[in-house]
């Protein structure tokens, strides 16, 4: 560059800084009841990526249906779903039933809610947004997800804005939430309007929701590798490999619904790589409610089996939508052996031949390698990473 115009790039180059300075600081001033209260731990001039995050290329379902995520509007579900003010008593959050640390789970059978406890254990919230089935809760009650984020905060045992029992109705947690700066000031830099509605909490929470994603697993890392999901995974080990065969693999059986050769046929239910429910999936044999009280048939989804425990092996807390099992071993052990109990008209074609419940005829082998190759399915990334954390420590 030419020495005699140098000193007149720098004067500009400053001033254009300067000028970018000032309107960040203009920036922040815009909102200063979020930088108040949250600090460092949102920064609304580098918000942190939900957006863009990286997915592997076999993974193909997507239920966005249109929400599609945008950082503005998850860094406001983020908030929302730490936020106990948005139970009656303000003791109560998303969070408490879904613990980042825990999968988004929660180790205690039934998780706690203003008036009680839940009538089934949390599910986890690993991968939903790549779930082929769409609707949502065990009984599939809710038609997609953006529904269901809300129907836990108008139940009455939960967080208690039912319009019943002498809970406000949800208009009062408009109300309550309008009287908030922070909210109002996020409100608007999500939605370019300070107006808080249903609608515009049910699509912030989903976004937040759909981006929690976990795809840095070591199955992950042999998938990306293979050519299809039959391959043997180059970075397992023997033992996982043949626990994914047999996960995979269809299983033959008798007239007596007896297993006499193959795989297991899990991936019939839980298909590979989402690992997810297969839409139109029904009962799988377990009709019990928390509490004992009757029979509990119209329990046909469930989570991602990624991340079912850590990768270490320990638990994210008990599964199935009574809590009643607590080990990979145990899990398998249940479709080992499907007893058709009395009342049980619901139970999934797939886990019964001829009348009978299936029998798998499992092998202290067998479960083992099912055991190792489903601990592939962990990554760490979600339970550490900041964008999912709670705002407000």
């Amino acid at each position: 560059m030419n020495r005699l115009l140098l000193p007149l790039f720098v004067l500009i180059s400053f001033i254009s800084c300067q000028e970018d300075s000032d309107l960040i600081a203009i920036e922040n001033e815009m909102y200063p009841a979020v930088q108040t209260t949250f600090g460092t731990t949102i920064d609304l001039d580098n918000l942190a990526n939900y957006a863009n995050q990286s997915i592997p290329t076999y993974i193909v379902n997507d239920n966005t249906n249109g929400n599609s995520i945008t950082n503005e509007v998850a860094t406001l579900g983020r908030v929302l779903f730490y936020d106990k003010n948005l139970s009656s008593n303000n003791t109560i959050s998303c969070a408490s039933c879904h613990q980042q640390q825990n999968a988004f789970s929660d180790t205690a059978i039934a998780s706690q809610g203003v008036n009680g406890t839940t009538g089934r254990h949390s599910m986890r919230l690993i991968n939903t947004r790549f779930a082929a089935e769409t609707k949502f809760f065990w009984d599939e009650r809710a038609l997609n997800l953006e529904t269901q984020t809300t129907m836990p905060i108008k139940d009455h045992g939960e967080m208690g804005f039912s319009g019943t029992n002498g809970d406000l109705p949800f208009s009062g947690l408009i109300t309550k939430l309008s009287a908030i700066d922070y909210y109002r000031e996020l409100f608007d830099f999500a939605y370019g309007s300070s107006e808080i509605t249903e609608n515009k909490i049910q699509i912030a929470l989903a976004q937040f929701i759909r981006s929690i994603q976990s795809f840095d697993s070591k199955y992950d890392a042999g998938r990306v590798l293979a050519t299809n999901e039959g391959q043997p995974f180059s970075n397992f080990t023997p033992q996982e490999n043949q626990g994914k065969n047999l996960f995979l693999a269809a299983p033959t059986f008798n007239a007596n619904g007896s297993r006499i050769g193959g795989g297991l046929g899990c991936a019939g239910c839980h298909r590979a790589p989402e690992f997810d429910i297969s839409p139109g999936s029904l009962n799988n044999g377990i009709i019990g409610t928390i509490g004992g009280a009757g029979i509990d048939i119209g329990n046909t989804r469930a989570p991602s089996l990624r991340d079912l425990v850590k990768v270490d092996g320990t638990p994210n807390g008990p599964m199935m939508h009574t809590g009643e099992i607590t080990t990979l071993q145990a899990a398998i052990g249940h479709y080992g052996t499907i007893t058709i109990a009395p009342g049980n008209t619901n139970l999934d074609p797939r886990l019964r031949r001829n009348g009978f419940g299936q029998q798998l005829n499992l092998t202290a082998v067998e479960v083992n390698a099912v055991v190792a190759f489903l601990r592939t399915l962990s990554g760490t990334d979600v339970y550490t990473n900041a964008k999912w954390s709670n705002p407000f420590n």
